[in-house]
């Protein structure tokens, strides 16, 4: 009995398009991020959070430039606005940093991600580059509406010109308060597989540490020891380094240059462990 064998052609073509390579990847993976963490191309459901999040940080963007209309002052002033919305803050990251890692490592994805020429160092810059993105849109872009707002009020150019920097001073605290938070939250979420448990870690690191920092400026009254306790928690931080570049009523003594190097030895040691630890994670 003879055997036959049959060929079918299923149009299968080779792909002679271009290649747009790795930086391509990494780039769409930090475009997906950024969507993901503001609910974009996702169900209702999953647009819920982050819009009320950022519908009570512009209500009160809102009533900033409200009063400001009425009776002329700030209330709130533009270098205030991050320390005014750090909790909403905090609790948006703890929800948006397990939904960018802990589902990957949860539904064992990360396989897909490196078979393309994105390699695990830019998966994880990418990731941590999307959350500090949103984080700073949450934090700016009511900035940007103070802004609009009070610049129509301004009496002359002098005045819009006051607005502008006040601002800009606005943004680089912003950007302070996006890198110290998203690099804290994104490492500790890259460690759980479940989101509720990455979330919960996310709040009491954030939590358990202000509470002994709080503790820690209470016994050392006007000493060094309550002037350098802020920078062992990632809240508090932000505002110690804050009141190095602008000068607040936070008291940091002599330590304002050491609050800069925390912040950068904080960052970057985050984002150094973020990449070893994709570097070592098993697929």
């Amino acid at each position: 009995m003879s055997e036959q064998s049959v060929i079918h052609d299923i149009g299968y073509q080779r792909y002679t398009g271009v290649r747009l390579g790795r930086g391509y990847a990494a780039r769409s993976l930090f475009e997906h991020g950024l969507r993901v963490a503001f609910g974009l191309g996702r169900s209702a459901k999953a647009k819920i959070f982050p819009w009320i999040v950022i519908g009570l940080v512009t209500l009160l963007a809102v009533i900033v430039v409200a009063i400001k209309a009425q009776s002329g002052e700030m209330v709130l002033t533009y270098q205030d606005y991050p320390t005014a919305v750090s909790t909403l803050a905090m609790v948006f990251l703890a929800v948006v940093a397990p939904e960018l890692v802990s589902r990957d490592l949860r539904n064992q994805t990360l396989p897909l991600y490196f078979s393309r020429p994105v390699g695990r160092a830019d998966y994880a810059l990418a990731k941590l580059g999307a959350l500090v993105a949103a984080v700073w849109l949450l934090l700016a872009g009511p900035q940007t509406l103070m802004f609009l707002g009070s610049a129509f009020t301004a009496a002359d150019a002098s005045g819009v010109g006051a607005e502008a920097r006040g601002m800009l001073g606005g943004w680089v605290v912003s950007t302070a308060y996006a890198l110290i938070f998203s690099s804290v939250s994104v490492l500790i979420a890259s460690v759980a597989s479940r989101r509720a448990f990455a979330a919960g870690a996310i709040v009491v690191v954030f939590m358990v540490s202000s509470g002994v920092a709080g503790l820690l400026i209470a016994l050392g009254g006007d000493g060094p020891m309550a002037q350098l306790a802020p920078m062992l928690s990632p809240f508090l931080l932000p505002e110690g380094l804050r009141s190095w570049l602008y000068g607040t009523s936070f008291d940091v003594g002599a330590y304002g240059p050491l609050y800069g190097l925390v912040t950068l030895l904080l960052v970057a040691g985050c984002t150094s462990l973020l990449v070893l630890r994709y570097r070592k994670v098993s697929l």
